[in-house]
């Protein structure tokens, strides 16, 4: 269950994700890349991997296109 959930944690922030690849809305990942990472810390509860490495890949997404932008781009 807590699988599925942080699951459901990695697939919101990536949705909320997609604006924030847009200039000037880049400083949206400060808030995203560790609501991802929350997500991360439900999933290593879980016995199952899926929704942590998921939650992990979109939080490194998120930090990726903030060192992209300089941090606030």
């Amino acid at each position: 269950m807590l699988n599925i959930f942080s699951a459901l944690i990695g697939l919101i922030t990536l949705i909320l994700m997609i604006p924030a690849v847009f200039p000037l809305l880049g400083a949206l990942n400060w808030i995203l890349v560790p609501m991802a990472l929350v997500g991360a810390l439900v999933g290593m509860a879980s016995s199952s991997n899926g929704g942590r490495n998921f939650c992990l890949i979109v939080a490194a997404f998120g930090a990726f296109r903030l060192f992209l932008g300089g941090g606030l781009i």
